[in-house]
């Protein structure tokens, strides 16, 4: 059986009648960029100045977006979707923090999450973003080859130990680490790391993966390098194919620095890797663990449709599809009816220090064309279902 995307009952069976007028009106204020850039203003500003608006912030995008400040905050948000066959990936979406010793008191909090992560039926995976552990000067120069000082050695060292001792405990306890894509400048360096990880604890299931931005050009081919090096090297390769999350930054550095963008010349070209490396992936299944991190509707529909009519199981523990927690429920809780392996994102974290990931989250709504209007028919049509 097939899921259909348009099916409001049972997208949005675990939000209430008042959840649901909530988000109504979280997507129409972001429908407006005028209005979504003014909140962004005050929000920043508002929390510079200690102003007592953690409540407001708290209430409205950030428990839309957001599991909670604390990772058992965020496991009751996972039991209630674990109702739905809904699983979850814990995200720590601590961003922005410097300094060896803030890196260094990151890894015992994603040590915590995957110890409890295993204890739990419906945490599958873990989430990591490898410039919460490194300094991001010393990841370009690592990318671009340059000779590293006596010091610089000794502190990729430490990032390395790291991202090890994280991979190490997730081995051990049987969780899946996403490895999150960076900026292209940097992407070099994180490949390394994501395909020695893999090297070292993919040899009997995928277990890390990498994460692939087909908004890149380069992607779809560095996407089938990689598959000859993991089947040449005796590995699972883990693949986590998105679109990508640094497009205007990235072509701005382009023209400044006077190098041909490395982003896709438009959409359509994006759509067109994004989708042929899901197929890619899923005629390889023997080698590949693949994950579908995407909000397009027509991208889980062919992974879905393939999967179907080539008789792969629904459940098959090689494929997941995943979208964001508070986003895109008619494609999660409609893949999961069908049987399909799903799991949200869901970040966690204080809200001061989740700020920079629901600025980005309400940036992406207000500039994905349809993405905020789609979310609002939907919402709107299971008002007026339950109405009815």
């Amino acid at each position: 059986m097939l899921p259909s995307f348009d099916n409001t009952e049972i997208a949005f069976k675990y939000r209430s009648d008042k959840d649901l007028k909530q988000a109504r009106f979280l997507f129409s204020s972001m429908g407006s960029p005028t209005l979504t850039s003014l909140g962004m203003w005050a929000t920043k500003l508002a929390m510079g100045w200690n102003l007592p608006v953690k409540g407001l912030i708290k209430s409205t995008i950030y428990q839309q977006f957001c599991g909670g400040e604390t990772m058992e905050e965020a496991a009751s948000v996972a039991n209630v979707l674990a109702k739905y066959m809904v699983g979850v990936i814990l995200d720590y979406g601590v961003e922005g923090k410097e300094g060896e010793e803030e890196f260094d008191k990151a890894v015992p909090e994603f040590v915590k999450a995957i110890k409890y992560a295993a204890s739990q039926q419906n945490i599958p995976f873990i989430s990591i973003k490898v410039t919460g552990f490194a300094r991001f000067g010393l990841l370009e120069k690592k990318h671009i080859g340059t000779q590293l000082t006596t010091n610089e050695q000794a502190e990729w060292n430490r990032v390395y130990n790291r991202i090890h001792a994280i991979c190490k405990v997730a081995h051990e306890s049987n969780i899946m680490v996403l490895i999150d894509a960076e900026e292209t400048w940097i992407q070099n360096t994180v490949n390394d790391l994501a395909n020695a990880m893999m090297a070292l604890y993919n040899k009997e299931k995928g277990l890390i993966f990498n994460t692939f931005q087909m908004y890149a050009h380069a992607t779809l081919e560095y996407l089938k390098q990689s598959y000859q090096e993991a089947t040449q090297k005796g590995y699972i390769l883990g693949a986590k194919l998105v679109r990508g999350a640094y497009m205007e930054k990235e072509r701005e550095r382009g023209m400044k620095m006077g190098y041909p963008s490395p982003i896709q010349p438009d959409k359509a070209s994006t759509d067109r890797d994004y989708d042929a490396g899901i197929l890619f992936c899923l005629e390889r299944l023997d080698n590949i663990a693949l994950f579908v991190g995407t909000h397009n509707e027509k991208s889980c529909m062919i992974a879905a449709t393939y999967m179907d009519e080539h008789g792969i199981a629904h459940n098959t523990p090689k494929v997941y599809f995943s979208q964001l927690y508070g986003m895109s429920d008619n494609i999660s809780f409609n893949l999961a009816d069908a049987g399909y392996n799903v799991a949200k994102y869901l970040p966690y974290g204080p809200v001061k220090d989740v700020i920079p990931y629901l600025m980005r989250r309400a940036q992406e709504n207000t500039s994905v064309a349809g993405q905020t209007g789609r979310e609002l028919s939907l919402i709107n049509k299971e008002i007026k279902r339950r109405k009815l």
